[in-house]
């Protein structure tokens, strides 16, 4: 029985990219398995309770991953999602996330986050989904980002809005079409305007 379990933990950690003991909890196998797997150096515990293959490389985009499997209704967003799609020279030191109003605070000791509260098409519009490490990571596309920077550009920073809105058009990660689409959906279309127009 011991390598039935065995062997199935180690394809769903192939599968999922990462694993929680409730996951093992779908599949009716004991949580005391991924100790011993562990202890094996079959797995590499990579978070409080959050286990990858031992022989998995952490992407540079781990923690984005990780993040999402904590919070899987969380959305990827600022700062952090800026970072994915290349469009800004900052490195956050947290993982911005974007979760509903209404939901209750998420207790994470690791890794680092810091969460904002969106509410209606502001937070369901513009998220694509993106596969790291085996983990489907939900994250605002570019244009989406760039307006919702603008739209909290006070926490961080107009110019770092306004490099993101320069390079999204320079690399055409996003479209004047977009960007207007967005700053629209974040009620930022007089704000981002003369940026725009500048720059087109």
């Amino acid at each position: 029985m011991h390598s039935i379990y065995q062997d199935k933990i180690l394809q769903l950690a192939k599968s999922e990219g990462i694993l929680r003991p409730r996951d093992l909890h779908l599949h009716r196998i004991p949580r005391i398995y991924l100790n011993r797997l562990t202890r094996q150096g079959l797995l590499r515990q990579v978070g409080r309770g959050l286990y990858m293959l031992a022989d998995a490389e952490p992407t540079e985009h781990h923690a984005l991953a990780e993040a999402c499997k904590r919070i899987p209704h969380g959305v990827i967003c600022l700062l952090s999602a800026l970072r994915f799609h290349g469009l800004t020279t900052q490195l956050p030191h947290e993982v911005w996330m974007a979760i509903p109003n209404t939901a209750r605070q998420p207790k994470v000791d690791q890794p680092a986050m810091r969460f904002h509260r969106f509410s209606g098409p502001a937070l369901t519009d513009g998220i694509e989904s993106h596969d790291i490490e085996g983990v489907q990571v939900r994250i605002y596309n570019p244009a989406k980002t760039v307006a919702d920077c603008f739209k909290y550009r006070n926490k961080i920073g107009l110019d770092i809005a306004i490099e993101a809105l320069k390079d999204g058009l320079y690399q055409r990660k996003a479209t004047p079409d977009e960007l207007y689409r967005y700053a629209r959906t974040c009620r930022m279309t007089r704000v981002m305007q003369p940026y725009m127009e500048a720059l087109l």
